[in-house]
């Protein structure tokens, strides 16, 4: 099984674990959820010297985090299943 096979069979599992209704594949759950699986695959096989993939990875890190804070606004219950499930950090962003 190729690397792109098992990378689709990683994310229909993390989409049926964090869906939240039968049909849901677009909630910001599932979605940071996939972003999450997708930033841990391209950071185990990035290189040095790779920019572009690099300048992909710090895209998905920005959005997963514009996601998250989303989430922390509107869905706290959500927000704290994802971090605990995906073994992610709180931090927010205070501006004193």
């Amino acid at each position: 099984m190729s690397s792109a096979e098992k990378q689709k069979l990683e994310l229909k599992s993390v989409r049926d674990k964090f869906k939240i209704s039968e049909s849901d594949c677009g909630s910001a759950r599932v979605q940071v959820a996939q972003l999450t699986t997708k930033i841990k695959h391209l950071a185990t096989v990035l290189h040095k010297k790779d920019k572009h993939s690099r300048k992909g990875l710090q895209a998905m890190v920005q959005k997963r985090k514009k996601l998250l804070k989303y989430l922390r606004r509107t869905d706290w219950d959500s927000y704290c299943f994802c971090l605990s499930e995906l073994g992610l950090r709180d931090s927010p962003d205070y501006k004193a």
